[in-house]
């Protein structure tokens, strides 16, 4: 494989996953919705939700691959598994490795999940909250294409997005639809324990 053939697919595939991780992130924060329609039921939102973040991996893992092989930037794989490991652009980088490390505790806890429970699958999974904008800084800070006007839109649609579902999410989400639920469940707990 050329050296040009590597440095396009890197570049490509950071463009990507940064889209594919932000639609993960956005669905994430509208998952609140619980939408469902007849055509669409509940389950199919969390689906696409867990096929995007899987495709997102392919390719995180397409750019990591073809960025530590790259024979110009000799990263090696110390710089793909160490935060700060690389004497390549040190910073930017280590921020890249650590939204991969924080991305990996989600999808390792998500496989997990029904050995570790909800409260703690929940907990360790907003991390993708932490990792999204990590993941945005390095792409703007080591990418070669980081003040093209292409590249430039990506960021701001991305941002635009998960910025516009998270004010939603705080400002305009209707109420928790299982509060009453949870409120009842808690009320029989501690009515079963004599509290």
């Amino acid at each position: 494989m050329s050296d040009q053939v590597l440095w396009y697919t890197t570049r490509g595939s950071g463009a990507v996953t940064l889209l594919l991780l932000s639609a993960v992130v956005v669905l994430g924060l509208l998952a609140r919705l619980r939408f469902e329609t007849r055509g669409w039921p509940r389950f199919l939102s969390a689906a696409v939700h867990g096929d995007l973040a899987l495709m997102t991996l392919v390719f995180l893992l397409l750019h990591i691959v073809t960025a530590v092989v790259d024979p110009f930037t000799h990263l090696g794989l110390v710089a793909a598994v160490i935060p700060f490991g690389s004497y390549y652009r040190t910073v930017w980088l280590g921020l890249g490795t650590i939204a991969f490390e924080l991305l990996l505790a989600i999808i390792a806890t998500s496989l997990l999940r029904q050995r570790i429970g909800a409260r703690v699958w929940r907990g360790i999974h907003w991390l993708a909250y932490a990792s999204w904008p990590i993941a945005v800084i390095h792409g703007i800070g080591t990418g070669t294409d980081n003040t093209a006007i292409w590249m430039l839109a990506i960021d701001v649609v991305c941002v635009a997005a998960v910025v516009s579902a998270l004010l939603w999410r705080l400002l305009a989400a209707p109420p928790d639809p299982l509060a009453d639920e949870r409120r009842v469940a808690a009320e029989r707990a501690s009515f079963g324990t004599g509290r």
